[in-house]
């Protein structure tokens, strides 16, 4: 008797898709060369970038990737309350955000352009020829979970705001879901700011929209799992660049041109939510977000059961550990996948 192929499980990846290469280009890559996935689409949300330019850098590389199937479907242009004056107000408070996104400062030579949303620069490799997707990022969701009920994973990687604007617009969204994965939580970071790096132990994802976040992090998934500060344990280093690069497609030729020497945050999520198996160490905690405008605003808070207030956290699976060996192994393998005829 011929044996009967597993139904291919279920993807969505909500991200900030900032390009033309780097962390969130790259986790697509787990995505769309899993043979046992199924990528419903991409919905983009600004957070590293603004929401347009996000979306061309993506189109252009799935066109390169040739996975143009696939679609790339536009969100929140702007948070739900935080603001570029707010954040700048912030900082003249209580110090400086080191890396604002979208808000970075625009500086000659560069490409940030922080009051200025519709701007899409040129992509030194091309612009897309493909388009986005008709509809918001927030009506897809909705209408993916309703179709696939209880067997949707959605891999979040940038903010939260298209998440919770589907919350908001359909209470039943998160419910619906199989599960939620994120890239964000780093909840004990505050003095690895201090000894090793304020960059990258600075929870952008959370703290570029905090009331997104806390909406997110309040609604009735069945599952939430957090993959936060030990993403920061791997970097996109040259020798990892060469070892990609040994095997020359336009994909890798893409990637490795344009490699950013930072850690591999996004492609430590992705690969977790394909592969659960990669974590060594995990705790349950209940999660929730700082909303008040003080100090601690987009911070991300934890509790045990016996001190929590209460007031709609809910139970978050946070990675402590991961097989890292494996992961770089399961990424470069992603990367210098064949490409599709």
């Amino acid at each position: 008797m011929q044996a009967v192929a597993a139904s291919p499980r279920l993807f969505i990846e909500d991200n900030d898709f900032l390009g033309p290469g780097g962390s969130d280009i790259q986790s697509t890559l787990p995505l769309i060369t899993d043979q046992s996935i199924r990528v419903l689409g991409f919905t983009v949300v600004t957070g590293d970038g603004w929401c347009d330019e996000e979306s061309a850098y993506l189109l252009r590389f799935l066109e390169v990737a040739k996975r143009t199937n696939l679609p790339v479907v536009k969100g929140a242009v702007f948070p739900l309350v935080n603001s570029y004056t707010r954040m700048r107000a912030w900082e003249q408070a209580y110090g400086t955000i080191p890396w604002k996104g979208a808000w970075n400062p625009a500086k000659k030579g560069d490409l940030a352009h922080p009051t200025e949303p519709w701007i899409v620069p040129d992509n030194p490799d091309g612009n897309p020829t493909t388009k986005a997707a008709n509809g918001s990022a927030a009506e897809f969701l909705i209408a993916q979970v309703h179709k696939y009920p209880h067997q949707v994973t959605i891999l979040a990687a940038g903010p939260m705001t298209n998440l919770a604007l589907a919350i908001r617009l359909d209470p039943s969204f998160a419910a619906l879901a199989k599960e939620l994965l994120f890239m964000g939580g780093m909840v004990d970071g505050n003095l690895s700011q201090v000894t090793r790096d304020a960059d990258n132990f600075t929870d952008f994802n959370i703290l570029f929209d905090p009331e997104a976040a806390h909406i997110v992090l309040t609604a009735p998934w069945a599952h939430i799992t957090s993959v936060g500060k030990i993403t920061n344990e791997t970097m996109m280093t040259p020798e990892l660049t060469a070892r990609m690069e040994a095997v020359r497609t336009p994909v890798t030729l893409y990637l490795a041109k344009n490699a950013s020497r930072l850690p591999l945050w996004d492609e430590v999520a992705a690969e977790i939510a394909v592969d659960p198996t990669l974590v060594t160490r995990k705790l349950d905690a209940l999660m929730d977000v700082d909303i008040d405008h003080g100090m601690h605003y987009g911070q991300t808070h934890v509790w045990p059961a016996q001190t929590a207030p209460h007031q709609g956290e809910r139970m978050v699976t946070i990675v402590l550990a991961f097989d890292i060996p494996r992961f770089y192994d399961r990424f470069i393998r992603a990367a210098q996948a064949p490409l599709p005829k």
